[in-house]
């Protein structure tokens, strides 16, 4: 089973965002950087089939040269060997991004490795367009099931579910070769071990230089949110806050009057 996992690097949650002066990037001076939630998934579901079915696994990224730090995170996981398709520092849009992973997988079809399922993330943490994966199934004329939350390969077939709007289960079955994009919670991504990072670290990356495609979305500028205000109010020191801190519980409803 050869499975691919596509990634992307995006800051840290939580992180606080501050942009250039000019408002056309983030400052990345004091961020740190990871995949989604969705990608994480993704490369464990990608490490466990691997492990139990036999084959490879690859993850790829496209971005500036830092984004092989995500890669070798990936392998630190288990994952087999990483693509880099070095896209500079400029933000590549999905119709962009998806035509360089679909110029990557048919370079790799050329060399003589073939997928049988390809994952993304259900959407990318940071921008959020849940396209990327459906442009790479598309241009590929591949099946896509997105948003799954269970799957099961044997046999050049797959039974991926995923939640319903009513709450039950939608299953399908394509044929493999397949696209799927991940939602967290189809498993619990494990913690790099500390072999595992040494073995990272001497693993090979495949530096690809992808074709920047014309047209698609262009950038004029970030903004940020506005941020929420928040007030505290100091009900006391010590002890003498007490009735205080009674009152308002009291008033919310955890205690009796």
């Amino acid at each position: 089973m050869e499975v691919l996992v596509c990634v992307k690097r995006v800051p840290a949650t939580g992180g606080r965002i501050t942009l250039t002066q000019d408002q056309q990037s983030i400052d990345t001076k004091f961020l740190g950087f990871t995949v989604s939630p969705h990608e994480e998934c993704a490369e464990e579901e990608a490490v466990r089939i691997v492990e139990q079915q036999g084959g490879s696994s690859t993850v790829l990224t496209l971005g500036p040269e830092v984004a092989v730090e995500q890669l070798r995170d990936a392998m630190a996981l288990g994952v087999d060997r990483a693509i880099w398709l070095d896209g500079g520092e400029d933000e590549w849009d999905p119709e962009a991004t998806a035509a360089a992973i679909v110029e990557a997988v048919r370079s790799e079809e050329t060399a003589g490795r073939s997928f049988d399922a390809i994952f993304f993330g259900n959407e990318a943490a940071d921008s959020g367009g849940y396209q990327v994966g459906i442009r790479v199934a598309h241009a590929l004329d591949l099946p896509c099931v997105s948003g799954i939350k269970r799957l099961e390969l044997s046999q050049g077939k797959a039974t991926a579910r995923r939640e319903g709007a009513s709450g039950g289960w939608e299953i399908f079955e394509v044929d493999l070769p397949a696209v799927f994009t991940i939602k967290e919670g189809i498993n619990l991504p494990r913690y790099p071990s500390v072999p595992g990072r040494l073995r990272a670290k001497k693993k090979e990356v495949l530096r690809m230089e992808p074709t920047r495609r014309p047209g698609g979305l262009g950038k004029l500028r970030l903004k940020l949110p506005p941020e929420e205000e928040g007030q505290v109010q100091i009900l006391g020191n010590g002890a003498d806050a007490a009735p205080a801190v009674v009152e308002i519980m009291q008033q919310l409803g955890l205690v009796g009057r």
